[in-house]
């Protein structure tokens, strides 16, 4: 079964996780595979804009972890292992330079690695049933990557990155993190309107006006930010409490280790 869907309709190819029994989690496989498909829409002439979903009631709900690869004791080799297993993140330096522009379109849950999606996307459009966060931060990781402070500012950035919390579509846009929150039952029609209105652009006019854009995040520092982002993620891994979490999902299951890291919130 193909879990990473693509079709073209209207010089719109649109790239599908479709995993929709798991909210769209992916394994580092599927998630290699959505970045083969954006790369092969961003090779087709045909091709004038790219838009990520997911199916169901889902974007993506993080990464679909083994609990059995998570129990690693502290030291120098587990970290250096650690960042081996951060480098397909680098793929999203791939997505972020790819030259056809990328809109996402996200409903439900949009957590860990589906947010490194939709804010790696150009524009992100969402509805307000749309849950925006990083629960990982709560006991066991950082983001391997860093776009939150680029979309939201400082502040924000905090805000979500020291507790874990989630928010929903209103918040998410009024934060920064998305263009648009439109009403659920519209979110199909403006991602489609938006991303056909891009499409009729000439692809090289489109490259350079995105490529202006990107290299005025550049000049903040932003890939230098990504790859200190890796290595705060493999040195979060290690901690304490990364360590219990990995112990617990281990031995009882990852629903029991989520219940440990989630149970001082409430």
């Amino acid at each position: 079964m193909n879990e990473i869907v693509a079709e073209t309709d209207e010089r719109v190819r649109y790239v599908t996780i479709d995993r929709p029994d798991k909210r769209n989690a992916v394994t580092m496989a599927q998630l290699d595979a959505l970045f083969d498909a954006l790369v092969e829409a961003d090779e087709d002439p045909g091709v004038g804009c790219i838009v990520v979903r997911g199916a169901g009631d889902a974007f993506c709900a993080g990464i679909d972890i083994d609990p059995s690869q998570m129990d690693m004791a502290y030291d120098t080799r587990s970290l250096r292992h650690e960042l081996r297993l951060l480098e397909p993140f680098r793929r999203f330096e791939q997505m972020w330079n790819l030259p056809t522009p990328i809109v996402a379109s996200v409903r439900g849950w949009c957590l860990g690695v589906g947010t490194d999606l939709a804010f790696h996307a150009d524009m992100t459009l969402c509805s307000p049933d749309a849950r925006f966060g990083y629960p990982p931060v709560r006991s066991m990781a950082s983001p391997p990557t860093h776009m939150w402070t680029y979309l939201a500012g400082v502040q924000w950035a905090k805000r979500l990155l020291l507790t874990g919390d989630s928010i929903d579509g209103a918040t998410a846009e009024r934060a920064g993190l998305v263009l648009q929150c439109v009403p659920g039952e519209e979110l199909a029609q403006a991602t489609r309107d938006l991303a056909v209105r891009i499409a009729r652009v000439p692809p090289d006019v489109s490259a350079h006006n995105k490529s202006i854009c990107n290299k005025a995040v550049e000049a903040m520092g932003r890939t230098m930010i990504q790859e200190l982002a890796r290595e705060q993620n493999a040195m979060a891994h290690q901690s304490p409490d990364a360590q219990e979490f990995g112990r617990i999902a281990a031995a009882d299951g990852l629903k029991a280790a989520l219940a440990w890291q989630d149970d001082r919130f409430g």
